[in-house]
């Protein structure tokens, strides 16, 4: 048996066996979208609302942005610590945001619409805050060091809570231009939902800011270094500024932002990158999928304009292409998997990257479907073919069904439908992550235990236990398992059970699309019976 056909006989029986797991498990979407929103108001800092549903949580961070005259008092902690990071927390509300524009109906009809909003808003309301001045962006509160040695809660937090900005002799092009996505992409949110003042003022500060990362163009944690060890900048900004642009062209209809995005697509890279990875940091399919959409969506392009949307398309199709392991030309063409199927990009919180891969291909499996087109997975001409042991590949064409099934796949193996019968959306069926890597759930709550709990003390007596967490993480996806399917449910295990705002945000928009495709399955046979 030669080299070739054992992998394509290895293939057949991880699609085999996967088929079948799939088929064994139905899974309940909407208490998944229930779960995933709750999770946001775990994340939360500042002083919580009366309306608060996860009640072992309580104020923290309320003298943010003190010691530098501002008030920073809100937002979100990024993961299982208390610094709040600017980057992440703006790209988290991008997605949720845009999970409710292409599913908020399936969010409403969930009964859920209202949570959905509110976990945009805890965002927004902050980064109103932080952004002081046109061109001056508040980007981080607290230093990952100092807070990465204690294990407190964020009630008691001794750590340093310095913020960091950026400005015109500072700048930060990423961050700005990921809050001016954020925040143009949210004013459309609740320019829908009837709130067209404050749809206004979101829009304002996301024009502000774009302009300020366009004029002062310079990468983020050259300026705020102390960034560097936690979410440095690996694809630059120009991603980011033609995410920016083509967002604010959605928001205001404004023809100089598809200029922009059209104007500097090469140069930018935008129509040149071909990428399996879509991140926090790379935003590059992300904003190549949002450029296809409008292929459908603009009526009056130039043929010009339709050549350079179309170049951004078969890099967007690149990208679902890998993930779905369906382009000509062998691995180095395609995303990794693990021996059940699940995309795998990195150890290191893995799971980041599959949510936000099949949010994006649930997206781009409706958009295929509205154009009638099929998604097509091209040869590269130049590609080394020694992969395929010198065989010539041939184009691969997918129906956007398929795409769509796939999306499901991984949802359902996030669920549960894995190796491990675990799902890695905590709180959801019976087994789930018990020993998160996150300092508040792993803690006594303030409300029962209202003695201070040191630094040190608080690896001593929580940390270092080996019992589960008192209080559950509902809602959040940690990073989940490793190349081979095996998990270690250990707080110390943190690149496997430390959970992220933007794990979660990507799956509002895919649980509320598969919630809609169970539904409709459920209908087709009932009438076939």
């Amino acid at each position: 048996m030669s080299d070739v056909t054992g992998r394509f006989v290895l293939a057949a029986a991880v699609a085999v066996a996967s088929l079948v797991m799939a088929a064994a498990a139905r899974h309940d979407y909407g208490d998944a979208l229930s779960k995933s929103l709750l999770y946001f108001e775990s994340q939360r800092s500042g002083r919580l609302p009366y309306n608060q549903r996860v009640r072992w949580r309580g104020h923290s961070g309320l003298t943010d942005g003190l010691e530098q005259g501002v008030d920073l008092v809100g937002g979100y902690y990024d993961a299982g610590d208390h610094v709040k990071f600017g980057l992440p927390m703006a790209f988290t509300v991008t997605m949720l945001s845009w999970a409710v524009l292409e599913y908020g109906d399936q969010i409403a009809a969930a009964g859920e619409g209202a949570h959905a909003l509110q976990s945009i808003k805890w965002g927004t309301d902050y980064f109103i805050k932080a952004h002081t001045a046109p061109n001056e962006l508040w980007t981080q509160v607290g230093d990952g060091d100092s807070d990465h040695y204690c294990w407190q809660r964020p009630e008691d937090m001794t750590t340093s809570r310095r913020a960091y900005k950026v400005d015109a002799e500072h700048p930060g092009s990423e961050v700005a231009a990921e809050t001016a996505a954020a925040m143009a992409a949210a004013s459309i949110v609740f320019r829908r939902a009837g709130d067209a003042h404050y749809a206004h003022l979101l829009l304002h500060h996301a024009q502000q800011l774009f302009e300020f990362a366009d004029k002062y163009r310079g990468r983020y944690d050259a300026s705020v270094r102390v960034v560097k060890s936690y979410y440095p900048s690996a694809s630059g900004y120009n991603d980011e500024l033609l995410w920016a642009a083509l967002w604010l062209h959605r928001a205001t209809g404004g023809r100089e932002y598809l200029d922009y995005a059209v104007a500097n697509a090469d140069d930018f890279g935008g129509t040149g990158w071909g990428v399996s990875e879509f991140s926090w940091d790379i935003k590059y399919p992300g904003l190549q999928i949002l450029a296809s959409k409008l292929l459908l969506e603009e009526k009056d392009l130039s043929s010009e304009y339709r050549a350079v949307l179309e170049k951004y398309r078969a890099k967007a199709e690149f990208y679902v292409c890998s993930n779905m392991n369906k382009n000509p030309g062998g691995a180095a063409r395609n995303a990794p998997r693990t021996p059940a199927g699940l995309i795998f990009i990195r150890p290191w919180n893995n799971l980041q990257y599959v949510t936000n891969a099949v949010f994006l291909l649930t997206v781009h499996s409706d958009l295929l479907a509205a154009l009638g087109e099929p998604l097509r997975c091209t040869v590269d001409e130049d590609a080394d073919t020694s992969d395929t042991g010198g065989e010539t590949a041939a184009d691969v064409v997918v129906r956007a069904e398929e795409v769509l099934a796939f999306a499901k796949t991984q949802a359902d193996y996030i669920l549960g439908t894995n190796p491990m019968e675990t799902s890695y959306l905590v709180g959801y069926s019976d087994k789930y992550p018990r020993r998160v890597h996150h300092r508040a759930a792993s803690t006594a709550s303030f409300a029962d235990e209202k003695g201070f709990i040191g630094c040190a003390q608080g690896f001593d007596s929580w940390y270092s236990a080996g019992e589960e967490n008192p209080h559950d993480l509902v809602g959040a996806v940690v990073g989940g398992p490793d190349g081979e399917d095996r998990f270690n449910d250990q707080r110390g295990a943190y690149m496997q059970t430390e959970a992220c705002t933007y794990n979660t945000a990507p799956m509002v928009g895919v649980f509320s699309r598969l919630m809609e495709l169970d539904a409709e399955e459920r209908l087709r046979e009932q009438r076939d019976l």
